[in-house]
């Protein structure tokens, strides 16, 4: 148990710095989102986060959401989306399925039904292909409630789809007009 919580924490922490504040340990990631295995093992163990190659690769391979890629050679790391600062992933526009969910609070239907579903501090909407993980993304805002999203539709429409590497389908909003409430834990 006490590897699955040590786990857990630098997976957490990872996710801070490649995707949100490289800065807290003083790492610079590329136009893509990318920085050096070798720089982030020794910055992160500078900081107190003990790591080696071993351990990373093993969180990035354990990790259930796949949020970490690491490049073919494995020497440079980079999180598969979430970002909140300016990074281009360099992902390909692809057809969507007919059919995608996005999972959310309760409390946030009404302004989402309002306005529809903006990225926010993100860099793009997260949805996904099935309402299992609709539903644990829309646990962490409590009461769930899954949305459909009529994604093949809006792809008509000419919004753009892109598929991340962990299968995470992003797009960059969501109009009213394309979102369904599919269900609703009340």
């Amino acid at each position: 148990m006490q590897n699955k919580d040590k786990t857990k924490k630098i997976s957490k922490f990872l996710s801070l710095v490649l995707r949100h504040k490289p800065e807290v340990i003083g790492i610079n990631l590329d136009e893509n989102g990318w920085v050096k295995v070798d720089e982030l093992i020794s910055k992160m163990n500078d900081y107190g986060k003990k790591i080696d190659k071993k351990t990373l690769a093993m969180v990035v391979a354990s990790n259930d959401k796949k949020r970490f890629s690491l490049n073919s050679d494995k020497t440079k790391i980079r999180a598969s989306q979430g970002h909140s600062i300016n990074i281009d992933l360099a992902y390909q526009a692809s057809k969507p399925p007919e059919i995608l969910y996005h999972g959310t609070g309760q409390k946030s239907v009404s302004s989402i039904m309002a306005t529809g579903i903006n990225k926010r501090n993100r860099q793009h909407v997260h949805l996904s292909s099935d309402t299992i993980t609709a539903t644990k993304v829309g646990q962490r805002h409590g009461k769930v409630t899954i949305l459909e999203i009529a994604a093949q539709e809006m792809f008509a429409d000419g919004y753009e789809f892109y598929l991340s590497d962990n299968k995470v389908w992003l797009s960059d909003f969501v109009p009213t007009k394309y979102i369904k409430i599919l269900h609703s834990n009340s």
